[in-house]
């Protein structure tokens, strides 16, 4: 195995062609070959004890590829400091290795809802210490993060993409029948609105309502139906609404993570509550205290009551399909017995 894996890395060259003209050969001094199978393994075994550098057990540190993230709580200078040492010690270690990081590219953003110490983070570079850019917000993933994590301008910018990817389909497709509206809906307008929806699920109604406008307008393309109401519109195309959508993922989220279909050092933690005494399914979650909307309506909390309304047949089912109904007064989600009017 060691030897095929050097034959790999080893004695590599390469040319370039412009206009059927090809260059002298060049040796590859680093890297590897782009699109390999070995390609990704090699990488993580490479930069695999990056987190082990760290000074401080309180700084953490997350890696997807070639993509990495710090964080640590500030609470003092002495905080930043230790933050600061950690990333000398990051670039230490990228020296090392000879992996060369785009300072460019490097990015420094404040969480809070106090104020803070203003401290400069930066980077030192060829004896010259280059400071890190303060953003407010940065996109990480697909998803835009605010410092104030409202996700405000990710909602909007996903609601723009949606309405001109409706706009393309309007000006190509001068009818459109129930099932070519759903092939096209499902496929190239509602995963905008939805990716990742369990980071941003917005609280604030002019968001929810802005994003259901979104869907509101899509179901018009449907020339046979644009004379119904919004909620006559769904039942034709049996369609749930978005917020539902949101909650019903919400669900699935927390039915992976319980069941451990997730490793569990890259999840949220959810607290179970084994009190028999209390109401709940057999998976029932604690609740969480919080003083801000920003907590209330993260992840963890906002789905307690939801999941522990569930029964234990679904919270402990190896396929649940999480359904729902129309009726006068709404929609009703048969899972939870929940109501939500229209």
């Amino acid at each position: 195995m060691g030897k095929r894996v050097n034959a790999f890395l080893k004695d590599r060259h390469f040319r370039v062609r412009v206009n059927g003209e090809f260059s002298s050969w060049f040796a590859v001094l680093s890297g590897i070959p782009q699109g390999s199978n070995l390609g990704p393994l090699l990488f993580i075994i490479y930069i695999n004890d990056l987190p082990e550098v760290l000074n401080s057990l309180l700084t953490k540190i997350y890696i997807y590829a070639d993509d990495t993230k710090m964080y640590r709580c500030i609470h003092d200078s002495k905080d930043s400091y230790m933050l600061q040492s950690d990333i000398n010690k990051v670039k230490t270690w990228a020296d090392r290795w000879l992996l060369r990081l785009n300072i460019s590219k490097c990015k420094s953003v404040t969480y809070t809802l106090r104020e803070h110490v203003d401290f400069s983070y930066y980077i030192e570079h060829e004896n010259v210490c280059h400071s890190l850019d303060k953003v407010e917000t940065f996109k990480d993933f697909g998803v835009q993060f605010d410092n104030k994590l409202t996700f405000d301008g990710h909602v909007q910018e996903k609601i723009n993409k949606a309405y001109s990817v409706l706009g393309i389909i309007k000006r190509n497709f001068i009818y459109v029948d129930k099932s070519t509206f759903i092939l096209l809906y499902k496929a190239m307008v509602r995963p905008h609105i939805e990716y990742a929806h369990s980071v941003w699920n917005p609280f604030f109604k002019g968001n929810i309502d802005n994003i259901e406008k979104v869907q509101k307008r899509a179901t018009k393309l449907v020339i046979s139906l644009k004379h119904l109401t919004y909620k006559e519109r769904l039942e034709q195309l049996k369609l749930p609404t978005l917020k539902y959508r949101r909650a019903k993922g919400d669900m699935i989220e927390v039915y992976k993570i319980i069941h451990n279909h997730y490793d569990s050092n890259a999840t949220v933690n959810v607290s179970l509550n084994n009190n028999t005494a209390t109401r709940g399914n057999k998976y029932k979650i604690n609740n969480y205290t919080f003083h801000s909307n920003i907590r209330k309506y993260s992840f963890c909390p906002k789905v307690v009551n939801i999941w522990n309304s569930l029964s234990d047949n679904v919270v402990d089912a190896e396929n649940t399909r999480l359904k729902h109904v129309w009726t006068n007064s709404g929609e009703i989600r048969i899972c939870c017995m929940i109501t939500e009017q229209s």
